[in-house]
């Protein structure tokens, strides 16, 4: 196995073209209790180019009924990302300060994080973009949330 960069502008070209559309290869699941995990996973992959097919705990997306949950759901894509020793782009946890472009930013409230924006700009202040309620180069501050926890993609694992 080998590890290669994350591109973080791939990952926010893909993220502008389309964050206030739906990219038709990826089912929309907005009416399924959001599409912002979803949307994350496809810019990730837009900048990763490999995925991760391990069943259930894999990351990936072949079909809406032929998924890991770690590609729609917050929690499990913050599991995957950060515990991921396989295939596929991995990360860990900063501070906002040490965010970068193509990185994520999940919110969350006493319930626990419900939202998973990705950064397009980190100056003069982060900027994000996102499904569900669809947003580009929204600033990160006009959101109301109690936390927040960034997942800095450090790169990617291919055979």
């Amino acid at each position: 196995m080998r590890e290669i960069p994350y591109n973080r502008a791939t990952a926010v070209a893909y993220a502008r073209r389309w964050a206030l559309d739906r990219n038709p290869r990826y089912y929309d699941f907005e009416k399924l209790g959001g599409d912002c995990t979803n949307f994350a996973s496809q810019c990730i992959f837009a900048g990763a180019g490999v995925m991760n097919f391990t069943a259930v705990t894999g990351w990936f997306y072949r079909s809406s009924s032929d998924r890991t949950a770690s590609w729609t759901g917050v929690d499990y894509l913050y599991r995957f990302l950060v515990n991921n020793r396989s295939v596929g782009p991995f990360g860990h946890t900063v501070l906002e300060r040490d965010a970068e472009i193509g990185d994520i930013v999940q919110l969350g409230n006493s319930s626990g994080f419900y939202h998973s924006p990705v950064i397009t700009s980190v100056s003069p202040t982060i900027l994000v973009a996102a499904h569900t309620f669809d947003a580009l180069d929204r600033p990160l501050s006009s959101y109301s949330y109690e936390t927040a926890r960034f997942i800095h993609i450090d790169g990617v694992r291919s055979w």
